[in-house]
């Protein structure tokens, strides 16, 4: 259900501007490398004028129905509460699910699109960068062998200064990125007003006669253009950001003709010179303007890379909140925007990938074959998601679903086809990514569920103790016992250990459940029960895009009439060893894997922001 107040918030120049910076970075600094990858295909014995008429028009075309028709027009009406991304779309999807099949198939589509989207962090920072920096090629031949060391040390200063966060340089994105726009799209002019002839380009006659002579072989031409509409999934992901309407309008009136322009531009070059295809981006530019220009484009290309692993952060965030992902850290940047944080084993293992990434392909060539795959999966699993969103939330006939979704759907899966067939040329690192990652997320939801399960099996039910709490000879002491339970309706473990070695019970006692909710941020956070006199029952609740504060919300209770002194309170947490059962529930492999990310998860101290010195840690083995 849309909510238009978050969705579509007031226009101002600096939202437009900052539209620019943060969401159009990554599809911005496509035309370094998208169009020439898509003619070095045809290139071999020579490209004739109707091929590069044909590519081009490819290209325009994927620019108008997949990020203006699908995304501008359609995608961004599914907003979950003003929230978008892969996930708060799988959060809406599952709500139209009736079947706890389908909300499983539901999950896994969602978890697989979250997966690509890690696979397409590592490879966007990588290729973005090399195709910037390769500029320095067409100006002197002889800098090629700097061009890797170059790019390498971009890369690590660029992860290096995660942890400063965001908040200083990004009043800079998007001015240097409008800069960027009004450049490319102007040199493309130039050129366009040189040879006007390009513009035919424009019809889809020339595509559709394209495809028509290479037939299936097209599809090796489609894994290169859909490199023009990489970044496509930011104009939804970051929708929360900046509202609706400032994300339709720049692409409207500013990204889309400034692509346009350039794209055409580079077209009309090779129709003009066809040696320009050794770099026709930088060749558009007069010679006394490539090395600015290869400035320009560096920086746009770290712009883009910074918003791709901002966006990493915030899925990850998201992923660790829905129970797909064990708890990570996170850092928060920002006193002010909750949005900017850093999470640091995130920004490791994005660092290592790249790195590995651009030393072994070298050039962004290489790279662009591994590209594809990422991009088109996370476009097909939003298709699939969106389609049933809009079926049964929006409750738009069969026909008319049909009818937009059925062609966007097979544009996106012809677009997954041509890119898995360049699997052996580099397609399998996303792959290969994205299959890691599915597996993980996947075997830490089941590993959760299944330590839920028995937890439920084994302990005692909440209102079963405190009936028979008057009856008992339990010694109550001074003090306030914080019980941290997932389970709401049992008696946490560390209860049970606390009453069975100290023999003890605090005179005022909460059992503290942490609920996360399928909405980006929830309104009414507290709830309180009370079971008996002096203890309580308080459900926090939390959306995917918050991270949890335990002590601010406990201290906040006194608003509800319930004492709580932050010096006077002691927190009781289970720490869970999974061990294997007789007749085990998971194959000994996930089993593994399972232990490993629960060992490498961050204290639930840290995670939920307790004193260190109030926590009493008691262990529990869990069979399973």
């Amino acid at each position: 259900m849309t909510h238009a107040s978050a969705a579509d918030r007031k226009l101002s120049a600096a939202a437009l501007i900052g539209v620019l910076g943060v969401v159009y970075g990554d599809i911005g600094t496509s035309p370094l490398y998208a169009f020439r990858a898509a003619m070095t295909h045809f290139s071999g014995d020579g490209i004739e004028q109707w091929e590069i008429l044909g590519l081009l028009s490819l290209i325009v075309w994927s620019l108008i129905l997949t990020v203006t028709v699908k995304y501008v027009a359609f995608i961004l009406r599914a907003d979950n509460r003003g929230e978008g991304g892969i996930l708060a779309l799988m959060a809406l999807a599952q709500r139209c699910a009736r079947t706890e099949r389908g909300k499983w198939i539901v999950a896994l589509i969602g978890i697989a699109g979250a997966s690509l989207f890690f696979g397409d962090g590592v490879i966007t920072p990588a290729i973005s960068v090399l195709s910037a920096v390769e500029g320095l090629k067409v100006i002197s031949p002889a800098l090629d062998g700097i061009v890797v060391p170059i790019a390498v040390v971009i890369l690590v200063v660029l992860f290096l200064v995660q942890y400063r966060g965001t908040g200083s340089l990004g009043r800079y994105f998007g001015p240097i990125t409008a800069v960027f726009f009004a450049t490319i799209g102007l040199l493309g002019l130039i050129e366009l007003v040189k040879h006007p002839h390009v513009l035919v380009a424009i019809s889809p006659h020339h595509a559709i006669v394209f495809c028509a002579h290479y037939q299936l072989a097209a599809f090796i031409a489609f894994g290169s253009v859909v490199l023009a509409v990489t970044g496509a999934e930011a104009l939804y992901a970051d929708m929360g950001h900046f509202g609706r309407k400032p994300i339709q309008l720049a692409w409207l009136f500013f990204v889309l003709p400034a692509l346009t322009l350039n794209y055409l531009g580079q077209g009309a070059l090779m129709l003009s010179d066809p040696e320009a295809i050794e770099n026709p981006f930088f060749l558009l530019a007069p010679e006394w303007f490539r090395l600015p220009l290869v400035v320009l484009a560096t920086m746009a290309t770290i712009i883009a890379s910074q918003a791709m692993i901002s966006g990493a952060f915030s899925i990850a965030r998201q992923c660790v909140q829905l129970g797909f992902l064990p708890r990570l850290q996170v850092v928060h940047t920002s006193e002010t925007e909750q949005g900017q944080i850093y999470m640091p084993q995130v920004n490791m293992m994005l660092l290592i990938g790249v790195i590995i990434l651009t030393v072994t392909f070298k050039d962004s060539d290489s790279l662009a074959a591994a590209y594809g795959l990422a991009v088109t999966g996370t476009f097909l699993c939003t298709s699939c998601l969106a389609l049933l969103v809009f079926r049964r939330m929006f409750n738009w006939p069969a026909a008319l679903v049909g009818g937009v979704f059925g062609p966007l759907l097979l544009l996106d899966a012809s677009y997954f086809v041509s890119t898995a067939l360049k699997i052996p040329q580099g397609g399998y690192v996303p792959l290969i990514l994205g299959i890691l990652t599915f597996t993980l997320m996947l075997t830490w939801k089941q590993g959760r569920e299944l330590l839920f399960a028995r937890f439920r099996q084994d302990s005692l039910p909440l209102k079963s103790f405190i009936a028979r709490l008057p009856q008992s000879r339990t010694v109550r002491v001074p003090g306030i016992a914080v019980f941290m339970t997932g389970q709401e309706d049992f008696v946490p473990g560390a209860l049970l250990h606390n009453l069975k070695h100290n023999k003890v019970l605090h005179e005022r006692v909460l059992f503290v459940t942490v609920q996360n909710e399928d909405v980006p941020r929830v309104e009414n956070r507290r709830a309180v029960t009370e079971l008996a006199p002096n203890i309580h029952r308080v459900m926090l609740r939390y959306g995917f895009q918050e991270s949890p504060d335990i002590p601010k919300e406990l201290e906040a209770l006194r608003e509800v009439g319930v004492a709580f002194e932050p010096m006077q309170a002691s927190y009781f947490l289970g720490r869970e060893t999974v061990v294997a059962a007789a007749v085990p529930k998971m194959s000994r492999w996930r089993q593994w894997i399972f232990t490993l990310l629960s060992r490498n998860a961050i204290s639930a101290t840290e995670f939920f922001r307790i004193p260190s010195d109030r926590v009493v840690e008691l262990g529990v083995r869990v069979a399973i």
